[in-house]
């Protein structure tokens, strides 16, 4: 036990790396303690949190406001809205085809800096700040279903120019962009939502297909990219990639030589549940290199991945330079993204939306 460390203060630390769900469309209890009593870094909204434009911009202000009397520092609010089968956002917010469509288009460029400057707007006015997108996999022959309609391209270079333009716009308008499935997912066998996929890719095919696109997305400044849930043998043999050092650490920051943050996809996911408990695969994740821990539905399973996590902390199995460097590059982004954010005007949200109808 390091004595140093004070149990309140290393809880609140740890609570940072967390990015959590919530149950309903208004602020909760449970979220509340989560927020003041866990310092939670982040929440991550659905459907079934949003009922309409002015009542996403209050639950987000609502959100911020506890999140910052209570510590000073603004939450991470994050929507997968990567356009078609995937988009949270529904009517009245515009609504475009998803990546396929956008790659398969007369103009590509221009169809994905039409999604990217409108959903960045669109999210701005309502206080979200984070959108778990593009989708930088590049679709193979016999690709899972999961994947159907969200890849640009079968061509790397596309997918790289596409992706790119989605960051460049996304985050020039205020939204960080999450970059996904890292290290890819196009040659997955199998939906990771319910079961690991094992990627039998080679190496020279990782290096000269899947990965330029995440080269691409580095190179353009992307804040984040999020690991992917598969199995990679070229890479680190029956180790997700979420779970891997050789591909977190090694590859992605050392090799790649990002400096952002990496996200974990949802740790409910049958791909990691049905390997090791929730707590110990957010523990293994975050050792591997993962800065932000999603976990986006059962928040007490998160209270005991994060009390796991700190008494690893206390106890020295993890280093405190290890979250030190974590904590840091959360701050960085957050400064870069979240200070100096526009107040929330549901009138501008009102008049907005009003006008699209």
């Amino acid at each position: 036990m390091n004595p140093i460390l004070d149990l309140s203060e290393i809880t609140q630390k740890v609570g940072r790396l967390f990015i959590g769900g919530m149950p309903g469309h208004k602020l909760d209890t449970n979220t509340i303690r989560l927020i003041k009593d866990y310092h939670l870094g982040g929440i991550i909204l659905f459907r079934k949190n949003i009922v309409d434009p002015i009542q996403l911009a209050r639950l987000c202000r609502d959100i911020q406001k506890v999140s910052f009397t209570n510590s000073g520092i603004p939450l991470f609010l994050a929507i997968d809205q990567e356009g078609g089968r995937v988009a949270r956002l529904k009517e009245p917010f515009t609504q475009f085809p998803g990546n396929a469509a956008i790659g398969a288009s007369p103009d590509p460029e221009e169809s994905a800096l039409r999604f990217a400057s409108t959903t960045a707007k669109e999210m701005s006015l309502v206080g979200l700040n984070m959108n778990m997108a593009p989708v930088l996999d590049v679709a193979q022959p016999n690709m899972d279903p999961h994947l159907a309609g969200r890849c640009f391209s079968h061509d790397p270079i596309q997918t790289t120019r596409l992706g790119r333009i989605v960051i460049d716009t996304l985050q020039q308008a205020g939204i960080m962009a999450v970059g996904k499935h890292f290290p890819g997912l196009g040659r997955s066998d199998r939906d990771p939502h319910l079961n690991l996929p094992t990627v039998h890719a080679t190496l020279e095919e990782m290096e000269s297909v899947h990965l330029p696109p995440f080269a691409g997305a580095i190179a353009a400044g992307v804040s984040a990219i999020m690991s992917s849930h598969a199995t990679y043998p070229t890479l680190d043999p029956g180790v997700p990639a979420t779970l891997s050092s050789k591909i977190m650490t090694e590859l992605l920051r050392e090799k790649m030589g990002f400096g952002g943050l990496v996200i974990s996809d949802d740790l409910e996911m049958g791909a990691i549940e049905k390997e090791r408990p929730l707590p110990e695969g957010a523990a293994d994740a975050f050792i591997a290199g993962v800065d932000l821990l999603l976990i986006c539905n059962n928040q007490e399973r998160l209270i005991e991945s994060l009390e796991l996590i700190r008494n690893k902390v206390l106890r020295g199995d993890i280093s405190y330079e290890r979250l030190g460097e974590s904590l840091e590059r959360i701050a960085s982004c957050k400064k870069q993204f979240l200070s100096n954010r526009p107040r929330t005007s549901f009138k501008a949200v009102r008049e907005y939306f009003e006008a699209l109808l």
